[in-house]
């Protein structure tokens, strides 16, 4: 199997899946995100040199047990794809780049591999079709564009999807300060409008919305 295939589900579905390094951190990547990353352990600083020669996605998985340093943790199940939108090495042996989230994954294996690093097979999550933001949620709008003012386009870049109920959940989720299981608990579902009923709850209760 090379690292993009498919596979059929027992229904006789296709199943696209990736052969893929893992990335597991203690910070949630959203699909359309930038995180910034400081990389210095060999292993990670070996897996994006491969990536940016190959033109390959990593994934990036929330920690579930373990640390982020030393012995590979165990993710969560569900992460983001990653891609690294730009780099920079200002001093020898630590990468600094941002990585931008891409399509969420479920693992289905995944093994240690050369030099410590966590690698898997994952199946790609179906995208989700544009749902127009409901005007019953436009409340939240104001909110997201004073964090999109504040934070500038090296955090959130164009375009702005003020319309597109999915971009609106994970551009608020992802700078929320909530744990990272919430922010996990959020990436896992499948419907932007329930994530944004969540979302609109919180921000109610705590009167950072009108």
């Amino acid at each position: 199997m090379g690292w993009f295939d498919f596979m059929r589900s027992p229904g006789g579905t296709s199943i696209e899946t990736l052969s893929i390094p893992l990335f597991p951190l203690n910070t949630v990547l959203f699909p359309g995100g930038l995180q910034p990353l400081k990389i210095f352990e060999q292993r990670y600083l070996d897996m994006a040199a491969a990536c940016l020669k190959d033109d390959r996605p990593f994934g990036i998985c929330l920690i579930d047990k373990g640390g982020e340093v030393g012995q590979a943790a165990t993710p969560h199940a569900v992460g983001t794809l990653a891609s690294i939108a730009n780099w920079e090495m200002e001093q020898l042996g630590i990468l600094m780049i941002t990585a931008q989230g891409g399509r969420r994954f479920r693992i289905i294996d995944s093994h240690i591999g050369p030099g410590n690093l966590l690698a898997g097979t994952v199946e790609l999550l179906p995208e989700i079709p544009t749902v127009p933001l409901p005007q019953e949620r436009e409340r939240l709008l104001p909110l997201l564009q004073r964090i999109v003012s504040d934070l500038g386009p090296e955090r959130i870049p164009q375009p702005h999807r003020y319309d597109d109920a999915e971009w609106v959940g994970y551009r608020i989720t992802e700078v929320l300060p909530i744990q990272n299981l919430a922010k996990q608990k959020l990436l896992e579902l499948d419907d932007p409008l329930v994530r944004l009923e969540i979302l609109e709850k919180y921000l109610s209760q705590r009167k950072l919305i009108g």
